[in-house]
């Protein structure tokens, strides 16, 4: 087999290559022998063409930074398959306009161009908004306040051969889930339904594409007003309100953007609550405003675009979680003062502004983890499934041909080397030890399978408790290094995440009739793509850990964090109990241990118990987030959740029609306009000190 394919050259060779007549939902109830006979357009279907790599490749590159930002704003990955296939098809038709392009992309050549897309996109970028991100910040020490990236090599190996690894893990489940199972894998489905209708309804599909560029150029244009530094501010003293200087009687000064990133409306409407202490001195300095909980209005509207896809019911319990955090937990914290082990004094909150970090953590965190684990175990069935599954209890035999599948000994090699590439990376860059690594590679093996199966019955690939259930397996294997407990989870989280979106880009080209093959050979050829964009835009992005801590500058004022990481966040948190142990923890942190436990554990129950109330039961998810973010990114979420929800209410065919691409318009406007405002202000507009 040819690897790329040439594309259809006439009009005669573009109608023999329209789409199926059969749509995609009456393709998914085929039985394989069916799909071969009425669905499969054959081998030599134009599809994996160069164009349409280069397209997916393209197209990836830029939309991975819209997962790789959005993730390290709020620790979720979107798809990015849906939105590269509009931006695809509409860019296809203006090349075809100015006679760029002699021939339509045909629907089989745009779904390799997604999966490209989505390997560079969604697959590669895992890894750094959970274990690279937590790691960073465990580095951070009295000598290195910046903390310390890991050397260039190491991201870009790591990125790579987790991402090949979860790729060829899909290989030997994709038969038996979505030919002979036929498992739903609602994205997939949803991508190739909307495949068929750029071909049947292409007027629509521009609209659509319109809506999407006029978002993305509006959103860009508006953060480069609330984060290019273009305008130099004196920095004045705290106290005397004068202009400070450094040592050689040089004015300090900064550089800040046009517009505000953030305003403090509700410091006039709401009461201030407890205050800012001064910990060396024990002294009072004053009442703490709502702003100092960071109860404040984002000015950036990235937030909002994600408040409107998460949904009204986590968005609404995001917010009273933060509110919880701001009004009882944090003022409760700034009181409780304690002594560690050494003799020094700690607090349950040494800072209103940093109470989501010092305090919210251990009680936000532990709710995630306790629902996450428990919605995995309610999932025993899936689980038995999967085992079952794939050791051929599927109920169907799988011994008569099927030339179109990937074959068994692409799986072996491709093994074989993402494994040594994992192992070797993680004991010469990480110290786990061989052993353990090869340990953390096949249990990975198990859980990706696992994984794959929830995404096909739910869509929800189940990431944060496969990572979960590695940090606790590292924790006893290895207790004292917070290294191998957060990169041997890194290995599983990453790899079932990049198996998962292999699988659900597969479902749709099965429903297109597409060869898998050569689908499974553009979705490797995104990762090269995908590790390039994640690498560069994370050094861009995370300079040093200050753009995901907070930091007290040289007026004395709290600057919040650019990207809170809140999935880095929780991965830190549960490597530092293993590491520390909880009898050196504040008392306070240890509570909210226990009491975030048994919350999460108690929501979970009542889902499973009182399904028909769910709507009306607390969100863990949304409860955990908000306790761990600033509180100004759930109040923006809510804010686009409502105006979601309204939308639907007012206009529900609108609605389906045109919040999808005003969402993904203004996330990739934002995200990727802030990979470049973030190269200008470090080379250009630099403070000056």
């Amino acid at each position: 087999m040819t690897w790329f394919q040439r594309p259809p050259l006439t009009a005669e060779e573009v109608e023999k290559n329209a789409p199926l007549d059969i749509p995609p939902d009456e393709v998914a109830k085929f039985s394989e022998e069916e799909w071969y006979a009425k669905a499969y357009r054959g081998e030599d279907a134009p599809q994996l063409t160069l164009r349409a790599v280069l397209m997916g490749s393209f197209l990836g590159f830029f939309l991975s930074f819209t997962n790789l930002y959005i993730g390290l704003k709020t620790g979720w990955h979107l798809g990015v398959a849906l939105t590269a296939c509009i931006l695809s098809y509409a860019l296809w038709q203006v090349m075809l306009a100015m006679k760029l392009a002699k021939t339509p992309m045909t629907i089989l050549e745009n779904n390799c161009m997604q999966s490209t897309a989505s390997a560079a996109g969604y697959s590669t970028g895992g890894t750094f908004v959970s274990a690279l991100a937590a790691l960073l910040m465990l580095s951070q020490t009295v000598d290195n306040p910046d903390g310390l990236h890991q050397p260039l090599w190491v991201y870009v190996v790591w990125t790579f051969f987790l991402a090949m690894l979860g790729v060829v893990l899909a290989i030997p489940m994709k038969r038996n889930m979505i030919n002979s199972e036929r498992l739903k894998f609602p994205s997939g489905t949803a991508a190739a339904a909307t495949l068929q209708s750029l071909y049947s309804e292409g007027a629509t599909a521009l609209k659509k594409a319109r809506v999407l560029m006029w978002a993305a150029l509006t959103s860009a244009g508006w953060k480069i007003l609330i984060s290019l530094n273009v305008v130099s501010k004196q920095v004045l003293d705290p106290v005397t309100k004068e202009p400070m200087t450094n040592d050689a009687g040089q004015e300090l000064t900064n550089n800040v953007p046009l517009l505000p990133s953030t305003t403090k409306p509700f410091d006039s409407i709401l009461p201030t609550n407890g205050e800012v202490i001064d910990r060396e001195t024990g002294a009072v300095t004053r009442e703490a405003l709502p702003s100092d909980w960071t109860i404040k209005l984002d000015s950036d509207p990235i937030m909002i675009a994600a408040g409107m896809l998460v949904g009204l019911r986590i968005c609404l319990w995001m917010a009273i979680g933060g509110l919880v955090l701001a009004y009882v937990l944090g003022p409760m914290g700034m009181g409780m003062e304690a002594t560690d082990l050494k003799g020094n004094k700690i607090w349950g909150t040494t800072h209103p502004g940093r109470a989501w970090k010092e305090i919210g953590i251990w009680f936000g965190v532990p709710i995630m983890v306790a629902s996450g684990l428990l919605s995995f175990a309610f999932q025993w069935k899936t689980i038995v499934r999967a085992i079952k599954g794939f050791a051929g209890g599927g109920g169907k035999d799988q011994s008569n041909e099927a030339p179109a599948e990937v074959p068994g000994n692409w799986f072996l090699w491709g093994f074989l080397i993402a494994g040594t590439g994992v192992v070797g990376t993680a004991h010469y860059a990480f110290g786990i030890p061989i052993k353990y690594g090869l340990i953390a590679v096949l249990l990975t093996f198990l859980l990706a399978l696992v994984a794959c199966r929830a995404t096909g019955e739910s869509d929800i690939t189940p990431t944060g408790a496969m990572g979960k259930i590695m940090q606790l397996t590292f924790g006893v294997l290895m207790p004292q290094s917070t290294t191998a407990n957060l990169m041997s989870a890194g290995i599983t989280a990453g790899a079932a995440s990049s198996s998962a979106d292999l699988l659900t880009d597969l479902k749709s080209g099965y429903l297109l009739g597409a060869n898998p093959k050569r689908q499974f050979i553009a979705q490797f050829l995104g990762i090269f793509v995908g590790t390039a964009a994640t690498v560069f835009g994370f050094y861009l992005l995370v300079p040093d850990v200050w753009a995901m801590v907070p930091k007290t500058l040289a007026d004395g004022t709290l600057q919040q964090p650019e990207f809170p990481a809140p999935a880095a966040q929780a991965w830190k948190a549960v490597a530092q109990v293993f590491e520390l142990g909880l009898e050196n923890m504040h008392p306070m942190h240890r509570t909210a241990i226990y009491y975030g436990l048994g919350l999460g554990t108690l929501i979970i129950l009542l889902e499973k118990f009182l399904p028909q109330f769910k709507k009306w039961l607390p969100s863990a998810t949304g409860i955990g987030l908000g306790m761990v973010l600033p509180f100004y990114y759930p109040l923006a979420m809510l804010i686009g959740a409502i105006i979601a929800e309204v939308w639907n209410n007012k206009g529900k065919e609108s609605a389906d029609n045109y919040l999808v691409p005003v969402s993904a318009g203004v996330i990739a406007g934002v995200s990727i306009i802030g990979v470049i405002v973030a190269i200008l202000n470090t080379l250009l507009f630099a403070n000056v000190t």
